[in-house]
């Protein structure tokens, strides 16, 4: 009998360094698989930029170039401008993309440039000792919002997604998470249709993925993946917000 599931061949052989439970490496594969269907390999380049989301390098066996904090979408235009025949792609943690990023993805949105980000939305700052970020639940605890995070002080989460999906601009804008088998199929999915587009040329694309962070969070894997699904997908609603063929222009 043949074997039916194996590893990317694009995805290398070195040990996770992510903490147990977290879901950087499933979000990973489901990169690496894309690249491989589609065939991809050879002209693809993805950035790495600051946080947990910057050790993707490790794993994945394509060109890469690391960008400051926040300017992945910065990066990613120069390239895909100056090579349109490039594959580029943005991997970006929520701490990168919605804090300090905010405006480079909004306005690389906006200019309809053809990459495409993966954007992991954990509600935490992972990497830099759980604090909170914009995409923090309300009442949710961290190393700075010890009692809760208050959203008469500092605003409700942001939906990037959602955000995104105002532009008037073309894009392919979707939200998916991999918590559970059944949303992993969907995510993936997402992912590989977000490439197509850019390898048809037609527009921006970016796929926001819910994601649970144990460690910081304070919570085991399996309360995590409760948690998230209970609290996190009530708010950060699945599924597509914005298709290039939906779009009607002004």
């Amino acid at each position: 009998m043949g074997r039916i599931f194996r590893k990317p061949e694009v995805m290398t052989d070195e040990p996770t360094h992510y903490c147990p439970g977290c879901t950087h490496g499933l979000i990973h594969r489901l990169v690496a698989e894309v690249i491989d269907e589609l065939g991809i390999r050879g002209r693809t380049v993805g950035i790495a930029p600051v946080g947990c989301a910057v050790f993707i390098y490790n794993y994945i066996s394509v060109d890469f170039q690391e960008s400051a904090h926040g300017r992945a979408p910065a990066m990613a235009t120069g390239i895909k401008r100056v090579r349109p025949d490039l594959i580029v792609f943005t991997y970006q943690g929520d701490g990168d993309l919605a804090s300090i990023g905010i405006a480079e993805i909004i306005h690389a949105a906006n200019r309809g440039e053809k990459f495409t980000t993966i954007f992991v939305n954990n509600a935490v700052y992972g990497m830099t000792g759980g604090q909170m970020a914009p995409t923090t639940m309300p009442g949710q605890r961290t190393t700075t919002s010890p009692f809760g995070r208050k959203v008469e002080e500092v605003g409700m989460p942001i939906k990037i997604a959602e955000l995104l999906s105002t532009i008037e601009t073309p894009g392919y804008i979707t939200r998916q998470t991999v918590i559970k088998p059944k949303y992993i199929v969907q995510a993936k999915k997402a992912i590989k249709k977000a490439f197509k587009y850019q390898m048809e040329g037609r527009c921006f694309s970016l796929v926001e993925v819910v994601s649970i962070c144990p460690t910081n969070w304070g919570l085991t894997p399996v309360e995590a993946v409760k948690w998230a699904e209970e609290t996190m997908l009530s708010y950060y609603k699945l599924g597509d917000c914005k298709t290039p063929d939906s779009h009607k222009g002004v």
